[in-house]
């Protein structure tokens, strides 16, 4: 009797704890599952490496985005034992519950911004960018100028291009990521190493099979990028500049009498005859050969097309106005040439009286 007195006791014991432990898990559950609504949507929240993650939980419900802690740390210490905060940059949406923010830390789900750099900018239009850029803690740069700055760091290509004197037209463009902790310098090296990856072994070889160093690629890139509006053009223009070179003829390219301009902070929107007058390596009116260095950033397929130009006899482009995308009529002579410069003065001056 006593045996089964005790027996009793341990059963009713038992079952009790299990009521318990089953109320106690329904309780946690429905804890860490009731939404919170706080103030701090819009707060970045930095998670630095090797941080405690009961500081963690300690710190986000100081700042409201936890409505109490114990229900957060009870759940790591009894659920998600094996779960670890992984640093960085966090913004947490209102409401949100307990369990979403353990699974946004756990899974490393930081905060980023997207920026995108279009093909053919300029190193002032990527400066303008960055100076400018929403979402980092970090202080603005200031300036444009400030920015410009960075850009002057060729360590980062003196193997690809030992005489540059800035980044341009290595500034990759494409689409990044950033977090608040992001620095400008940070994003500067990501161009770079995106133009080293686009820019492979392949087609480095490639520049040395046609007689051309990784500066003259881009530089030419760079200006097939800057008149090319359609992508069937590309090609076509890059052999009208092969042909001029080879032929030691002037480049005669719009873009880089507007660089040259802009250079010297004088660049009045569109280009006047004091621009083609100007004495600048980079106005290819006045000198022959490729100017000193790139004029903007090309993309993957501007560079493709300075090292496979089309195989025309093609010296001289101008607007198609017989379309209405961009793109250009080629000619081989003067005369073809001329006739499509009147074409598009008359265009020019039939749409000016509308």
């Amino acid at each position: 009797m006593r045996f089964s007195s005790l027996a009793k006791k341990g059963i009713i014991l038992l079952a009790a704890g299990l009521i318990v432990a089953v109320a106690g898990v329904y309780w946690l559950n429905r804890e860490v599952r009731r939404p919170h609504a706080h103030g701090a949507a819009q707060d970045v929240i930095t998670i630095e490496p090797r941080s405690n993650s009961g500081a963690i939980v300690a710190r986000l419900h100081r700042q409201g985005i936890l409505a109490r802690e114990w229900p957060a740390l009870l759940y790591l210490k009894l659920v998600a034992r094996g779960k670890h905060f992984k640093a960085g940059d966090y913004q947490f949406k209102s409401p949100i519950t307990p369990l979403e923010v353990i699974n946004k830390l756990a899974r490393g789900e930081v905060a980023t911004h997207s920026l995108t750099i279009p093909e053919g900018y300029n190193q002032f239009d990527i400066a303008r960018i960055l100076a400018s850029l929403p979402g980092l803690k970090q202080p603005a740069a200031g300036s444009p100028e400030e920015v410009l700055e960075l850009f002057k760091n060729t360590a980062l290509i003196a193997d690809l291009d030992p005489r540059a004197k800035t980044l341009e037209g290595f500034l990759f463009p494409d689409t990044y990521e950033y977090t608040a902790s992001t620095t400008r310098e940070q994003l500067v090296e990501a161009m770079v190493r995106r133009f080293r990856k686009v820019y492979t072994p392949e087609m480095q070889q490639r520049a040395q099979q046609i007689g051309m160093t990784t500066r003259e690629v881009v530089t030419l890139a760079s200006l097939v990028e800057k008149e090319a509006k359609v992508d069937r053009d590309r090609e076509l223009i890059s052999s009208v500049y092969h042909r001029r070179l080879k032929l030691r003829m002037a480049l005669a390219c719009d873009p880089t009498v507007i660089y040259a301009a802009l250079i010297e902070g004088r660049y009045r929107g569109k280009i006047y005859q004091s621009d083609l007058d100007r004495s600048s390596p980079y106005n290819t009116y006045r000198r022959a050969g490729l100017p000193p260095g790139p004029i903007a950033s090309p993309g993957r397929r501007s560079l493709q097309a300075a090292l496979y130009p089309a195989d025309t006899d093609y010296l001289y482009f101008v607007v198609d106005v017989t379309r209405n995308d961009g793109s250009h009529k080629f000619s081989a002579n003067p005369a073809e040439h001329g006739r499509a410069v009147a074409a598009l003065r008359q265009w020019e001056r039939q749409n000016q009286q509308r």
